[in-house]
């Protein structure tokens, strides 16, 4: 079973990330759920979903208090919430960031864990490139299927469409692929400078 954390802020579609990625995952053949975990309900408050992907039905419904996949919306909460609590040592992470892990302060992260399954991507920015609105969700997504290639990239479209219609669909396709794009091409340089 996966199990996939993201963290966020309040009004960042954390919620809607989770189900987005489950239904990719449903479009792929496999069972999935996705729900939140509230504290205080306002804009701007951390907000914590969980979703897990599996080939068989999935009966638990506790949180994820060991996920295999950390997606972080907000570089802020890096220091504010331990967002790493419970990672797998084989785990991925993806972080909305312009800035590397060493720069964010996370240099003993890349110590400990597999450095292929670290990245960040500039998801605020692709998002207000392509919707003009600072939403990173349908952005990392994309990402997160180039980071881990656990689910593809047409299914995060097919999950998109499913959820939005129209122009607002077509901007989080975009940025999705962006995003696609942009971590594909780090983990080619990665990749290429291990090699060197």
């Amino acid at each position: 079973m996966l199990q996939i954390r993201i963290h966020g802020r309040g009004g960042q579609g954390v919620v809607t990330a989770a189900e987005l990625l489950s239904v990719a995952a449903f479009e792929q053949g496999r069972h999935a759920q996705a729900f939140p975990s509230f504290g205080s309900e306002r804009t701007g408050a951390p907000v914590v979903a969980f979703c897990r992907i599996d080939e068989r039905e999935i009966r638990l419904r506790e949180p994820i208090l060991a996920p295999d996949v950390l997606i972080v919306q907000d570089p802020t909460l890096l220091h504010q919430v331990d967002v790493f609590q419970g990672l797998r040592p084989d785990g991925y992470v993806l972080i909305n960031s312009k800035r590397s892990f060493d720069a964010l302060g996370l240099a003993d992260l890349t110590a400990r864990f597999r450095h292929e399954r670290l990245t960040t991507v500039p998801a605020t920015e692709i998002a207000l490139k392509h919707l003009g609105r600072p939403l990173p969700n349908a952005v990392l997504l994309g990402g997160f299927a180039a980071l881990s290639g656990l689910i593809t990239l047409d299914a995060v479209a097919h999950a998109i469409r499913a959820k939005f219609s129209g122009k607002v669909a077509d901007a989080n396709v975009a940025a999705a692929t962006e995003a696609h794009a942009f971590v594909q091409r780090e983990m080619e340089d990665l990749a290429h400078a291990q090699a060197d």
